[in-house]
């Protein structure tokens, strides 16, 4: 059983899943952060390999890839970060980021280096399932998952394609739109949460606009995990001991008790 599989067999557990962009505000802040992550009760780390054209990515994870990238965090710097996490923890690890750095780096290269230092998936927003194959290929072969997005718009044949396709789980982008803190989810949220969950027996998570301990209660009524991103580098932002952030993270984890 891989390592993502290991965190939806518990049973009755909601996974929960922070984003960090590696090397925001700086590398040794990664590397620190994440382990304490792990520490306050996160069950899979999603880390960021920033790049210039985030398309699926609101202000606050545009920023902080422009800061990273400005500092020299190119994929051969997160797959040293990564490599190092995996030292520390037995959680699992996912990379997010575009398809372009996989096709620039190679894509066998990329997924045979993934596999040497210890990810054990990829979310690639810009990668539809319609163009995967040849990405699928390589991350089977190197024991990876790759998790494939689904939107409130998506058609039922995208529903269908992407339940087969995904491994690991599916990823439910909970609006229409870009990454970001929201004060509100949409009302049709658990209406589209069910209507995936009728077609697929694999788990289902959601992100986007997560940002309060009060929405990860909700989406966990309805799915298996919660993925927040924007709002946790917010707290990066306001405090550098890392204080805010870890206490966010807690929080969050009580909520889906």
């Amino acid at each position: 059983m891989s390592r993502i599989a290991s965190v939806f067999a518990q049973a009755s557990h909601i996974a929960l899943i922070p984003y960090i962009t590696v090397g925001y505000p700086s590398v040794e802040t990664t590397l620190k952060v994440v382990p304490l992550f792990a520490s306050s009760g996160c069950d899979i780390i999603e880390l960021g390999i920033p790049f210039s054209d985030p398309l699926a990515d609101g202000a606050t994870i545009q920023r902080a890839s422009y800061h990273a990238l400005k500092q020299g965090v190119t994929p051969k710097v997160c797959f040293e970060v990564a490599q190092e996490l995996r030292r520390q923890m037995k959680i699992p690890l996912v990379f997010m980021t575009y398809y372009n750095p996989v096709l620039k780096f190679g894509l066998e290269q990329f997924c045979s280096k993934c596999a040497e230092v210890g990810i054990d998936g990829l979310i690639i927003p810009d990668l539809p399932p319609e163009e995967g194959q040849e990405l699928e290929k390589s991350t089977k072969k190197h024991g990876l998952d790759l998790i494939y997005l689904l939107a409130p718009t998506s058609t039922e044949e995208r529903i269908e394609l992407v339940a087969a396709r995904s491994s690991g789980f599916v990823y439910l982008v909970s609006l229409t739109g870009v990454t970001g803190a929201r004060d509100e989810l949409p009302r049709e949220l658990e209406s589209f949460v069910a209507n995936v969950r009728r077609r697929t027996e694999k788990p289902l998570c959601v992100g986007f606009g997560v940002s309060t301990a009060e929405q990860a209660r909700r989406i966990a009524k309805v799915a298996d995990g919660v993925i927040v991103g924007s709002r946790i580098i917010q707290l990066l932002d306001e405090d550098k001991s890392l204080g805010n952030a870890c206490s966010f993270i807690k929080c969050l984890r009580e909520a889906l008790l």
